[in-house]
């Protein structure tokens, strides 16, 4: 197998064309552009899925995706579809078909995945914000590399209709932006109200999801830390995981990986398309999980909700890092990737397993890249979170 890494792409998009693509006059995103990421549908184009045989197989979408007509029906300007990861099945980014968006904050390192157009477009300021999807960090996971904002919001919060599915009881819809202004502008229109709760107010550190980051990470954010226990007082302490993190991590990829090849299955068997070898082997991984093997990672998951639940309580912030370490570089061997897979799956696992909506914070920097560390609020609280997440920018420039 060729380990050779695909080259780099001139831009972060794979169509620009807007023609057709009408968005009101006047709105609260008035002024405003953004880009979408191919697994959601645009009227008039094609939905490609970062598959060259997906985008020659498809159809014109019919209509425009939800959460991309809401944006345009607020009146932002629709500036093309961006990049993604073949079938959105990635965390670095990578598409040996079109080559791999490049990282404007850590240029020669990956953007991220799969959402790796969406934030190569808005790291670039090519849009204002862009949209991406999050089942497994493909919002948080970019950001953190990028050194933006993202979020990943409370499962089943945004209609994620007419957007291709990996796992649907994980995909979650979700948006990228260099300032905090537009990110929560994009917000009122996306996210709606929020479910009733007392104010954001108890901050503590889950530990062992620093335990399996390395020194030099943890030193880096370390600054931003000693900012939250001095102006929200001493951060508490816990371990999220009862049991282990690696734990919670397979459970997510057994029923990541069953609804995968659910979705997918037949038409890789009938295809035959030529994935990327990692990709090939994440869906092949998930053609061999059973259905009694999804059922118990089903009553698994259940156990992890009650987890997180009993630990953030109503008020609660869980303060994790984003990503275990900065991104990759570019020309990274494939054993180095899977291995940082792994450890970040680890970190995401947590608000994918609970639905519960998680912000990074472009608040650290390592060797001169990004490094995002992240807020895990209560399901339902998005608005609140972002609230809170304004406050420690504001502090943390102070």
């Amino acid at each position: 197998m060729d380990d050779a890494p695909s080259p780099l792409i001139a831009d972060a998009f794979i169509d620009r064309n807007t023609s057709g693509v009408m968005h009101a006059a006047t709105g609260p995103l008035q002024g405003l552009t953004f880009a979408v990421k191919d697994i959601f549908d645009v009227a008039g184009l094609v939905t490609g899925c970062g598959s060259p045989e997906k985008l020659a197989d498809g159809k014109s979408a019919a209509r425009h995706a939800p959460a991309v007509a809401r944006l345009l029906d607020a009146g932002a300007v629709f500036a093309g579809k961006t990049h993604t990861a073949e079938l959105a099945f990635s965390l670095d980014g990578r598409n040996e078909h079109y080559g791999t968006p490049p990282n404007p904050a850590a240029p020669g390192r990956v953007p991220g995945g799969s959402s790796s157009g969406s934030a190569s477009a808005v790291a670039a300021s090519d849009v204002d914000f862009a949209l991406g999807s999050d089942t497994s960090g493909s919002i948080r996971g970019p950001a953190s590399f990028c050194g933006l904002v993202g979020l990943r919001t409370t499962l089943g919060r945004i209609p994620i209709d007419g957007v291709m599915p990996l796992a649907q009881s994980f995909d979650t819809v979700g948006w990228f932006a260099q300032t905090y202004d537009v990110y929560e502008r994009v917000g009122e229109v996306l996210l709606g109200a929020d479910a009733e709760g007392p104010p954001l107010t108890r901050l503590f550190l889950a530990d062992d999801t620093f335990a399996p980051v390395d020194e030099p990470v943890r030193a880096a954010l370390a600054p931003s830390l000693a900012m939250l226990a001095r102006d929200w007082g001493s951060l508490s302490h816990v371990n999220v995981s009862e049991d282990s993190l690696p734990a919670w991590r397979d459970t997510h990829r057994t029923l990541q990986g069953f609804e995968a090849w659910r979705n997918h299955g037949t038409w890789i068997t009938n295809r035959r398309p030529k994935l990327n070898p990692a990709v090939g082997q994440r869906f092949a991984a998930g053609g061999r999980v059973s259905a009694d093997d999804y059922a118990a990672g089903l009553k698994q998951r259940e156990q992890i909700r009650a987890r997180v639940s009993d630990v953030l309580t109503a008020d609660g912030v869980m303060v994790l890092p984003t990503m275990p370490g900065i991104a990759p570089r570019l020309d990274a061997d494939e054993a180095e990737f899977e291995v940082f897979r792994a450890t970040a799956l680890m970190l995401m696992c947590i608000a994918s397993e609970s639905g519960c909506p998680q912000l990074t914070l472009p608040l650290a920097t390592l060797d001169g890249c990004p490094l995002g560390l992240s807020l895990l609020a209560p399901a339902g609280r998005d608005r609140a979170l972002l609230a809170l997440g304004r406050r420690i920018l504001e502090a943390g420039a102070q």
